[in-house]
C-alpha cells in the first residue's frame, strides 16, 4: 500500500535537486504533489514526467519570498496534508564578504520564504485537524562551517522555527520536523564546480566527496527517503526534532 495515498502535498523548490527527488518519491507513494517553484521549465518537466507515469502532480509558479504570492497560492487549497519547505539558495562568504544585497537575498528566500508558507499553511492544517510540516535545514545550522555566514544564519533560523511550530501546534495535530543534510550531489553542485573550477571538475568533486567522513556526497534520493518516513504515519510519534543526514559529518569529522 502506498504510504501517502491521496495526501495533498506542497513542496517548495520541487523542480530540481532534493525537492525533485522528494516530489517524485512522494508521487509514487500516492501523494497528490503540488510543486511551488519559480523555475517553470524544470518544475513543469517534473510534473509532466509524473503525470505521464499516471501520478498526481501539479505546478504552481510561486516566489516564496513574496508573501502575497504565497498566500494567493496556498490559500487556494482547502486541505493541505503535508508541507515541505525545501526552496533555498546558497551563499559562500564570511561576514566580511556578505554585503547587504547578498544577505537580503538569502534572508528573503531561506528565512522569509519558510515563514510565508508557514503563515499561509498552518491555519489550513489547523482547521483540518492536523498535518505534517517538514523544513529543510542544514548541518550549517548545527556546526560551524567556514564561509557560510548568511546561509548558516538562515538555516539556524529554520531549525528554530521548526521547534516553535512543533510546540505551538502540538495540540492541533500538526507535526513539524526538520532535516539537516550535509553536502548533497545535485545539479547545483555540478554547476557551481563547473563555473568556479573549469577544467578541474573531477578533482573538485572528489575533494567535496572526501570532505564527508563517509567518503562521498549524499544523493537527493537518500534525503527523500528520510523525508518520506517523517511525513508518513510511520513517524506519527515524532515531532519537534531535527534529523542530520550527514555521512558522519557532525560527530565523526574530527
Amino acid at each position: 500500500m502506498p504510504k501517502l495515498n491521496n495526501k495533498i502535498t506542497l513542496i517548495t523548490g520541487g523542480g530540481s535537486g532534493i525537492g525533485k527527488a522528494i516530489a517524485e518519491l512522494f508521487a509514487f507513494e500516492g501523494a497528490d504533489v503540488h510543486i511551488l517553484d519559480m523555475d517553470k521549465e524544470h518544475a513543469s518537466a517534473v510534473v509532466e514526467h509524473l503525470q505521464h507515469q499516471g501520478k498526481k502532480a501539479s505546478f504552481h509558479f510561486c516566489d516564496v519570498s513574496n508573501q502575497t504570492a504565497v498566500l494567493q497560492t496556498i490559500q487556494s487549497f482547502a486541505i493541505i496534508d503535508i508541507l515541505i519547505n525545501n526552496a533555498g539558495i546558497a551563499h559562500v562568504g564570511n561576514v566580511e564578504h556578505c554585503d547587504k544585497a547578498a544577505f537580503e537575498r538569502v534572508l528573503n528566500v531561506n528565512l522569509r520564504g519558510v515563514y510565508n508558507t508557514l503563515y499561509a499553511a498552518v491555519p489550513i492544517m489547523k482547521n483540518k485537524g492536523g498535518g505534517v510540516i517538514l523544513n529543510m535545514a542544514s548541518i550549517a545550522a548545527l556546526v560551524g562551517i567556514s564561509d557560510r555566514f548568511a546561509y548558516s544564519m538562515s538555516k539556524g533560523a529554520v531549525y528554530a522555527m521548526t521547534l516553535s511550530i512543533a510546540r505551538d501546534y502540538l495540540a492541533y495535530g500538526i507535526r513539524c520536523n526538520s532535516i539537516s543534510p550535509a553536502r548533497v550531489h545535485t545539479s547545483f553542485v555540478d554547476g557551481f564546480v563547473a563555473q568556479n573550477y573549469p577544467g578541474k571538475e573531477t578533482e573538485m568533486l572528489q575533494n567535496l566527496s572526501k570532505s564527508q567522513p563517509i567518503g562521498r556526497m549524499a544523493q537527493p534520493e537518500e534525503i527523500a527517503q528520510l523525508a518520506l518516513f517523517l511525513c508518513s504515519d510511520d513517524a506519527s510519534f515524532i515531532t519537534g526534532n531535527d534529523y542530520p543526514i550527514d555521512g558522519g559529518f557532525i560527530k565523526l569529522n574530527n
